[in-house]
C-alpha cells in the first residue's frame, strides 16, 4: 500500500518539577535547602531513512508523545533528562502545520535530522532560591510544559526525471525497460495507481532516477480522479518525459493530449509547467503512417519544443535515444531543493505564559480575576501556606507588571484578587 499523506499529532515531554527538600542529617538538624533540579523532558526530532519508501507506518500510529523528565531529589540530586523521541519518514517529507499547511520542513537530504519540539527545561529545586534574606525557601520551580501540534506529514518523491502522459501511453513500460523496476503493466486504463521509482543505469550516461507518475487526466489540478495524488510527486524533478500515444489506438488526438496535459501541469504549478521536456512520440510500431509522427512533431517544433522522439517503448525502439538524451539534458540542470516562499513557510511562535484580566463588579467590592497559562505556572510554584514563598510571589505579581495593571483599572483596597482557587483581598 503507498501511502504519502498523513496528520499526526506530536507532543514533547514536560520538564521535571524542582524539589522541595532540607538537609537532615545526625548533627546537623537545621541543614540548609537541598532540593535539586529537575530533568529535561524528551524532544521530538524527524530524521530521514532511506530504507522506508512510503508513509505506511503513520496509518497505525499517529500520537507520538516523548517522555517527561525526572523531578529533582534531596541531597540537590538533578532529575534525569528524558530520551529524546526519533521519528523516521521517508526521503522527501515534508512536514505542515495541520492547521494553516505551512511548511516546517523539507527533509529532502538522506542526513537531514530535524530537531522539531524541544522538551520543557526542569524546574529549579528550592536550594536555587536561597538568599541571604530567604534562607529556607519552601517552594520549587514547576518545570517547564512540552509543545504540542497536529501535523500533516506529505510525501514528494525524490527523482531526477518524471514521465508524465494520460494513462496507458507506455509510461510503465518504459520505466520496466529502462530500469529494474516492475510496475504492473496491462492495456487498460489507470493500471498504474500509484507512483513508481526506478535507477536508470545505462551504458556511457551517469546513473540517474526516474519516476513514473499514473496517469493525469483533464481536471487533475481541480482534484479529479487522483490528480493531486499524482502532480505532488513531480515537484521535485528536474525534467520531465512527456510520452504521447502517437498511434491514435485510443481514438485521441496526440497533439491534444499533449496540450491537455500540459495544461494541466500549468494550472497546478507554472513552475512544473516551466521545468524542461523531452517530447516522445510512442508506439510507433502501430503506427499505419509516418506522417501523423511528422505532423505531430512540425506541431511540438513550432511551440519551442526541438526534442522530439520516435520511441516503442514494447520493441525497445528509439529508448536508447531518449535515456542518452536525458541523461546529457540532466547535467546541465542543477539540483535544486523545492521552492518555499515566505508566505508558505510556518514561522513558529515562541511560547509564552500570558494572562488576562477580567473584572467583576460586586454590592460591595469587586473581584479581578486573572486568568491564563501565566497563573498556572505561578501557582505551581508558590505554596501559599509559607511566608517566604507568598513574598516571592507578591514579587513576581509586581515584576510582571500585574499589580501595575490591577491600580490603572481601578483596583481599591478591599477588593478581591482571583487566580484559579486562589483569592486574596488587595492591600494597598
Amino acid at each position: 500500500m503507498f501511502i504519502d499523506r498523513s496528520k499526526i499529532f506530536i507532543k514533547s515531554g514536560d520538564g521535571g518539577n524542582g524539589a522541595v527538600s532540607f538537609r537532615r542529617e545526625k548533627y546537623v538538624p537545621l541543614g540548609g535547602p537541598d532540593g535539586g533540579d529537575g530533568g529535561r523532558g524528551g524532544s521530538i526530532i524527524f530524521r530521514v531513512d532511506t530504507g522506508i519508501t512510503t508513509l505506511l507506518d503513520f496509518k497505525f500510529t499517529k500520537k507520538f508523545v516523548a517522555k517527561d523528565g525526572e523531578r529533582g531529589s534531596k541531597s540537590k540530586c538533578y532529575g534525569k533528562d528524558a530520551d529524546d523521541l526519533y521519528i523516521t519518514v521517508p526521503l522527501g517529507t515534508l512536514i505542515r502545520d495541520f492547521e494553516s499547511n505551512k511548511v516546517i520542513a523539507d527533509l529532502s537530504d538522506k542526513e537531514d535530522v530535524f530537531v522539531f519540539l524541544k522538551g520543557g527545561q526542569g524546574g529549579k529545586g528550592n536550594c536555587k532560591f536561597c538568599t541571604p534574606t530567604r534562607q529556607a525557601p519552601h517552594f520549587a520551580e514547576p518545570g517547564m510544559p512540552g509543545e504540542e501540534m497536529w501535523l500533516t506529514l506529505e510525501l514528494k518523491l525524490l527523482a531526477d526525471v518524471g514521465l508524465v502522459g494520460f494513462p496507458n501511453v507506455g509510461k510503465s513500460t518504459l520505466l520496466s525497460t529502462v530500469t529494474a523496476a516492475k510496475p504492473k503493466i496491462a492495456n487498460y486504463h489507470f493500471t498504474t495507481i500509484r507512483p513508481n521509482l526506478g535507477v536508470v543505469k545505462a551504458g556511457g550516461v551517469n546513473a540517474f532516477v526516474m519516476a513514473d507518475i499514473p496517469g493525469i487526466i483533464e481536471g487533475a489540478s481541480d482534484g479529479v480522479g487522483l490528480g493531486l495524488d499524482f502532480l505532488r510527486h513531480i515537484e521535485r524533478t528536474r525534467l520531465l518525459i512527456h510520452i504521447v500515444d502517437i498511434s491514435g489506438m485510443e481514438g485521441r488526438e496526440p497533439f491534444e493530449d499533449f496540450n491537455t496535459i500540459n495544461e494541466e501541469l500549468k494550472k497546478y504549478s507554472v513552475k512544473l509547467w516551466d521545468r524542461p521536456q523531452i517530447i516522445v512520440a510512442n508506439k510507433t510500431d502501430l503506427l499505419y503512417d509516418d506522417s501523423v509522427y511528422e505532423e505531430f512533431k512540425r506541431k511540438m517544433n513550432e511551440l519551442g519544443y526541438d526534442k522530439v522522439f520516435k520511441m516503442s517503448a514494447a520493441t525497445k525502439t528509439g529508448v536508447e535515444e531518449v535515456i542518452k538524451e536525458a541523461a546529457a539534458m540532466l547535467q546541465a540542470i542543477p539540483i535544486t531543493g523545492l521552492e518555499i516562499t515566505d508566505e508558505e513557510r510556518f514561522i513558529p511562535q515562541e511560547k509564552k505564559f500570558t494572562y488576562t484580566i477580567q473584572l467583576e463588579k460586586g454590592e460591595e467590592s469587586d473581584t479581578y480575576f486573572i486568568i491564563g497559562s501565566f497563573v498556572d505556572r505561578l501557582l505551581n510554584t508558590v505554596n501559599i501556606h509559607d511566608a517566604d514563598s507568598l513574598r516571592y510571589f507578591h514579587k513576581v505579581l509586581k515584576n510582571k507588571g500585574v499589580l501595575d495593571e490591577l491600580r490603572e483599572m481601578g483596583i481599591k483596597d478591599g477588593d478581591m484578587v482571583s487566580l484559579n482557587d486562589f483569592e486574596f483581598e488587595y492591600i494597598l
